[in-house]
């Protein structure tokens, strides 16, 4: 009997009706060509890019919020000034993953840019 790892619910003779989990060391089916990991590479640095983006402008939004309840809420000013404190410091660092993502995408942009002039025949027109 071969061992899978989807053994535990099927027959000794029965087919597995699901896909079985390969490892990350089993060979690829297809061979991607280096301009196709770095323009690959690239949408996911712009992807993560604009999720930092997003992250810098919600945490800036939570703590011009937690400013404003400071003088709207008096009797709790002092867990607001922290929380303002505390959202402050996270969009800073939300810009500051933006920014790193900014920067690895263009080094994704420019590794695409040398691949891509390597091989001329990819376009037909």
């Amino acid at each position: 009997m071969v061992h899978r790892k989807h053994e535990h619910h099927h027959q000794k003779n029965e087919q597995p009706h699901h896909k079985e989990v390969e490892s990350k060391d089993a060979p690829y089916k297809f061979n991607e060509s280096e301009y196709d990991k770095a323009r690959k590479n690239e949408k996911h640095h712009k992807r993560m890019e604009h999720l930092g983006e997003m992250g810098a402008a919600a945490a800036g939004a939570f703590a011009m919020h937690e400013k404003h309840q400071v003088k709207k809420d008096p009797e709790h000013a002092e867990r607001h000034k922290v929380q303002e404190k505390i959202a402050a410091a996270v969009a800073v660092g939300a810009g500051g993953y933006a920014v790193h993502e900014h920067h690895k995408r263009e080094e994704s942009k420019k590794m695409a840019k040398e691949a891509h002039g390597k091989k001329h025949h990819r376009h037909l027109f």
